[in-house]
């Protein structure tokens, strides 16, 4: 897995701050922008996080390009419905070579089951490959792609909703893949925001975990990157 920032709101602490403070504020947002000293963002910011007043954060957004994942694990990203993707077609794109599928780490560790895995991802793209050739269009041969084919998307989110996938996601619960690009993104986003994202992650992070009868009953930890 490849995540990579793309883009993000220039200053997003600022950014969100200004937005905050603008509706009680005798001055518009551009003099906000240059003039509100950086002790008041951060104290605009402990109200907003506090209060649980977000609509402000949603005027800052950051853009994640993310490579090296499957098809699997973008049917889950995409139901985060309050975001932009753009996916890799597999209507447009036609492969010559076997792609590159992805091994859940349960497969991986079992030769046995990654002997079937291997043998059932060649045929499913050799029967692809002879629907190709015999001038079956791609968008119908796609249909014989497994899940585990290796896909590109680029992620768009606003602060609010980054904050909201990044505490369902980094969660132990959550399916082992996202997590990692949950985590990842998280890596990636803090040091832009220190004060927006410090606490961001799954819920334990901040107090009782909200899984109820379903939490795995750990303490928070941060997972490291899968190589």
């Amino acid at each position: 897995m490849d995540v990579r920032l793309l883009y993000h709101t220039p200053e997003p602490e600022r950014a969100v701050a200004v937005a905050a403070r603008l509706c009680y504020a005798p001055v518009g947002a551009a003099d906000l922008m240059d003039d509100l000293p950086d002790e008041s963002v951060r104290k605009v910011l402990r109200i907003i996080m506090g209060s649980g007043h977000f609509s402000a954060l949603e005027h800052a957004s950051y853009t994640f390009a993310v490579d090296g994942v499957s098809r699997a694990m973008t049917h889950q990203l995409v139901r985060h419905r309050l975001a932009s993707y753009n996916q890799q077609s597999q209507r447009y794109v036609a492969y010559d070579e076997e792609p590159h599928f992805i091994v859940p780490p349960t497969v991986a560790d079992d030769p046995a089951a990654l002997s079937r895995f291997d043998a059932a991802t060649s045929a499913a793209f050799a029967a692809y490959r002879e629907l190709i050739e015999s001038g079956v269009p791609a968008e119908d041969a796609r249909y014989l792609l497994p899940n585990a084919m290796e896909t590109k998307i680029v992620i768009t989110m606003n602060v609010r909703e980054l904050l909201h996938f990044l505490e369902l996601r980094c969660c132990k619960r959550a399916q082992w893949e996202i997590r990692e690009l949950a985590l990842a993104m998280l890596g990636l986003a803090e040091p832009t925001a220190p004060y927006i994202f410090m606490d961001a992650g799954a819920s334990c992070r901040r107090g009782p975990c909200r899984e109820g009868k379903m939490t795995c009953g750990e303490p928070y930890e941060r997972a490291p990157r899968r190589e």
